[in-house]
């Protein structure tokens, strides 16, 4: 009996939003609405959207000695999350500068701060919480050798989830941990490289899947998302909604794709209910505070 039907491995940033007109060009200024401050960071989003979606949620993450550190603590403790994987100290906590334009397309850069002081030791020093976790979570806001590390940590009966965000290239142990790999239209391209060599969506996910992941969904924002595995290709159909704010709706979905993973469900099952959980996401403003309870999404 797992303790944990989640732990997520990952970053917890102090988003700093602003609200633009239009988001500026080279050496461009301009005027935007007043600086709100939230909770963020791709690793305590999944965690809290996972949470707050009723699956029993570990965090792995570091965050540093201050204002914003422990602002990340109590939104995570307040959704529900155990934060006993959560480190203090070591650097400033990091922080995502964001700005959201009105139709809820958003650019974020992103000051990793303790975030690049999470370790391999760390993961490994956290052993328990991986025995103790049905599913695994990971992303890239993280040092990339502690993610190698993740995969090397994983626990028999854990299944690994990536969303390689922001993108890189992976060493091939990483790739072939992923069950799935989760990809939005530029993470795919970025990973393929030189192997991209179709437009469409179909054909990255199988050109990934010949990377070595055991499966991938390909989310495709307003045209649903792909489910590939052995057995083929699956179109996942969106939920047509007015968007808000786009802020943690990526997370929230593969938070939400991973938990129902580790009830049973299939890929394709998982994937839908986890385009429903975006859906509902991206209709209110913010990260984790827009972040649907499992009634919500069932009213959807």
């Amino acid at each position: 009996m797992y303790a944990y039907d989640l732990l997520v491995v990952g970053s917890a940033n102090a988003d700093l939003v602003i609200g633009v007109e239009r988001r500026p060009a080279a050496g461009e200024t301009v005027l935007g609405s007043d600086l709100a401050v939230h909770p963020g960071g791709k690793g305590a989003n999944q965690a809290v959207a996972a949470a707050r979606l009723g699956a029993r949620t570990a965090l792995l993450a570091r965050v540093g000695d201050d204002a914003h550190g422990r602002l990340l603590l109590d939104a995570q403790r307040a959704a529900g999350v155990d934060t006993v994987g959560v480190l203090v100290g070591g650097a400033p906590t990091g922080v995502a500068l964001i700005t959201v334009d009105p139709s809820g397309d958003n650019s974020i850069v992103v000051s990793p701060g303790a975030n690049g002081r999470l370790t391999p030791a760390d993961v490994r020093a956290a052993a328990s919480l991986f025995h103790a976790s049905r599913v695994v979570s990971a992303q890239l806001e993280i040092p990339l050798e502690t993610v190698v590390e993740v995969v090397r940590s994983l626990a028999p009966g854990n299944r690994f989830v990536l969303n390689p965000s922001p993108p890189r290239p992976l060493p091939g142990e990483v790739l072939a941990a992923c069950d799935p790999l989760i990809v939005n239209e530029h993470e795919a391209k970025v990973i393929l490289g030189a192997a991209c060599v179709s437009e469409e969506p179909a054909d990255w996910a199988r050109l990934l899947l010949a990377k070595g992941p055991r499966s991938v969904v390909v989310t495709l924002g307003a045209q649903g998302a792909l489910a590939a595995s052995a057995e083929g290709v699956v179109r996942v159909p969106s939920v047509p909604v007015d968007a808000v704010d786009t802020t943690g709706a990526g997370d929230a979905f593969t938070a939400a794709l991973a938990w129902r993973l580790g009830t049973g469900a299939t890929l394709e099952e998982a994937a839908a209910y986890a385009a429903r959980v975006g859906a509902v996401a991206v209709t209110r403003e913010g990260a984790q505070e827009s972040f649907p309870t499992a009634a919500e999404v069932d009213a959807l």
